[in-house]
Parts: structure tokens; C-alpha cells; sequence
């Protein structure tokens, strides 16, 4: 049974920083793209970023890039997203996604997605 445990969600105020986490347990993430989506309330599930292999290119969505960064731990068989200079805009559920290996194309698609957590709250407001 494949499970994705978000944590590191919280209050932060704007101009701040949060780290969130991804523990993966059922299957190893070495070979599986990861991701990062978010969602608030009455809106669409959004891409915030993702990545198909270490070493291979991150992709960001514009509204995060220069602020946000994405990290992986294959050995620990988790991800990471590093969070700066937040907005109240950046408020929302933050989950994590795994999928087999994804084209470039199909990244930003929540649908192509297997396996979610059930994320983390981050809210950003002073």
C-alpha cells in the first residue's frame, strides 16, 4: 500500500519561510516523477512543481519559481519544498503526488497522478 505523508504546514506571516515534507512509504521514489500541487477552496487542484528523476530538470509553475524549491531524497524516499519570500496568495492545502515516470508534457496535469497525501495546511498572513 502506497502512502505520501505531508507535514512542516503552518501559520507564517508574508515575507516568510516554511519547509514541507513528503515521507513516501510502499514504494521507492527513485524511478516515480514527484510533485507538489495546491488547492484552496472552490478552485481546481494547481501545479506548484515537479520533478521526474534526481538529477534531472525541476519545473516550477511562474507564480512559484525564484521562491520555491523542490527537493528530493531518494534514500530517505522523500520529497521536500522549500518555501520563501511567501505570499498570502500562497495560501492553500499543499499535497504531494507521485506518478510513474510522466512526459514533460503531462507534469502539471493532477490527473496523471496515482498517489496523493492528504495534505498540509499553509496559511500566510501576518
Amino acid at each position: 500500500q502506497v502512502q505520501l505523508v505531508e507535514s512542516g504546514g503552518g501559520l507564517v506571516p508574508p515575507g516568510g519561510s516554511l519547509r514541507l515534507s513528503c515521507k513516501v512509504s510502499g514504494r521507492a521514489i527513485k524511478s516515480e516523477t514527484m510533485a507538489w500541487f495546491r488547492q484552496t477552496p472552490g478552485k481546481e487542484r494547481e501545479f506548484v512543481t515537479a520533478n521526474r528523476r534526481r538529477g534531472e530538470t525541476t519545473y516550477y509553475a511562474d507564480s512559484v519559481k525564484g521562491r520555491f524549491t523542490f527537493s528530493r531524497d531518494d534514500a530517505e524516499n522523500a520529497i521536500y519544498l522549500e518555501m520563501n519570500s511567501l505570499k498570502p496568495e500562497d495560501t492553500a492545502i499543499y499535497f504531494c503526488a507521485s506518478a510513474r515516470r510522466l512526459i514533460l508534457s503531462a507534469l502539471g496535469l493532477a490527473a496523471q497522478y496515482s498517489y496523493w497525501g492528504r495534505g498540509t495546511q499553509v496559511t500566510v498572513a501576518s
